[in-house]
Protein backbone atom coordinates (compact mmCIF):
# COMPACT_ATOMS: atom_id res chain seq x y z
CA UNK A 1 0.00 0.00 0.00
CA UNK A 2 1.63 3.38 -0.83
CA UNK A 3 1.40 5.79 1.96
CA UNK A 4 -0.54 9.31 1.38
CA UNK A 5 0.75 12.54 0.49
CA UNK A 6 1.04 14.79 3.51
CA UNK A 7 -1.22 18.11 3.88
CA UNK A 8 1.91 20.35 3.13
CA UNK A 9 1.85 18.31 -0.25
CA UNK A 10 -1.04 18.90 -1.39
CA UNK A 11 -1.70 22.59 -0.34
CA UNK A 12 1.71 23.04 -2.26
CA UNK A 13 -0.01 21.25 -5.28
CA UNK A 14 -2.55 23.24 -5.40
CA UNK A 15 -0.41 26.04 -5.39
CA UNK A 16 1.77 24.74 -7.94
CA UNK A 17 -1.85 24.15 -10.42
CA UNK A 18 -3.29 27.88 -9.29
CA UNK A 19 -0.04 29.10 -10.42
CA UNK A 20 -0.31 27.49 -13.45
CA UNK A 21 -3.57 28.98 -14.52
CA UNK A 22 -6.45 26.39 -13.20
CA UNK A 23 -9.06 28.51 -11.81
CA UNK A 24 -8.75 26.66 -8.49
CA UNK A 25 -8.97 28.61 -5.36
CA UNK A 26 -7.80 28.21 -1.84
CA UNK A 27 -10.13 27.49 0.91
CA UNK A 28 -10.95 29.97 3.43
CA UNK A 29 -9.82 29.06 7.09
CA UNK A 30 -12.96 27.73 8.59
CA UNK A 31 -14.84 26.59 5.58
CA UNK A 32 -16.13 23.06 4.74
CA UNK A 33 -13.33 21.28 3.44
CA UNK A 34 -10.43 23.80 4.88
CA UNK A 35 -7.78 22.23 6.84
CA UNK A 36 -8.43 22.99 10.27
CA UNK A 37 -5.80 23.95 12.99
CA UNK A 38 -5.75 20.29 14.26
CA UNK A 39 -4.60 19.04 11.26
CA UNK A 40 -1.84 21.64 11.17
CA UNK A 41 -0.66 20.35 14.67
CA UNK A 42 -1.22 16.62 13.41
CA UNK A 43 0.81 17.12 10.15
CA UNK A 44 3.50 18.57 12.26
CA UNK A 45 4.36 16.00 14.16
CA UNK A 46 4.59 13.76 11.70
CA UNK A 47 6.77 16.59 9.41
CA UNK A 48 10.20 15.07 8.31
CA UNK A 49 13.10 17.43 9.83
CA UNK A 50 14.74 20.09 8.00
CA UNK A 51 17.87 19.39 5.99
CA UNK A 52 20.80 20.33 7.39
CA UNK A 53 22.58 23.07 5.44
CA UNK A 54 26.59 22.31 4.69
CA UNK A 55 28.33 23.86 7.14
CA UNK A 56 32.28 23.45 8.21
CA UNK A 57 33.44 23.18 11.79
CA UNK A 58 31.00 25.22 14.00
CA UNK A 59 29.29 27.03 11.11
CA UNK A 60 32.38 29.07 10.12
CA UNK A 61 33.13 28.44 6.70
CA UNK A 62 37.63 27.64 6.34
CA UNK A 63 39.55 30.45 4.46
CA UNK A 64 39.66 29.40 0.52
CA UNK A 65 36.24 28.80 0.90
CA UNK A 66 32.76 30.39 0.52
CA UNK A 67 29.29 29.59 0.83
CA UNK A 68 26.54 29.54 -2.81
CA UNK A 69 23.34 31.16 -2.17
CA UNK A 70 21.95 28.25 -2.31
CA UNK A 71 23.80 26.94 0.88
CA UNK A 72 26.48 25.04 -0.99
CA UNK A 73 30.41 25.12 0.19
CA UNK A 74 33.02 26.02 -2.50
CA UNK A 75 36.39 26.44 -3.21
CA UNK A 76 36.86 29.97 -3.97
CA UNK A 77 39.06 28.97 -6.79
CA UNK A 78 36.21 26.31 -7.91
CA UNK A 79 34.63 28.67 -10.77
CA UNK A 80 36.39 31.99 -10.40
CA UNK A 81 39.25 31.32 -12.30
CA UNK A 82 38.59 31.35 -16.01
CA UNK A 83 40.88 30.47 -18.73
CA UNK A 84 44.90 31.75 -18.86
CA UNK A 85 45.51 34.91 -21.28
CA UNK A 86 48.53 35.33 -22.64
CA UNK A 87 50.19 38.71 -22.53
Amino acid sequence: MVAKKGLYANIAAKKARIAAGSKEKMRKVGSKGAPTAASFKKAAKTAKPAKPVAKKAGGIIKKGFHRMPDGRIMKDSAHKAGPKRSK
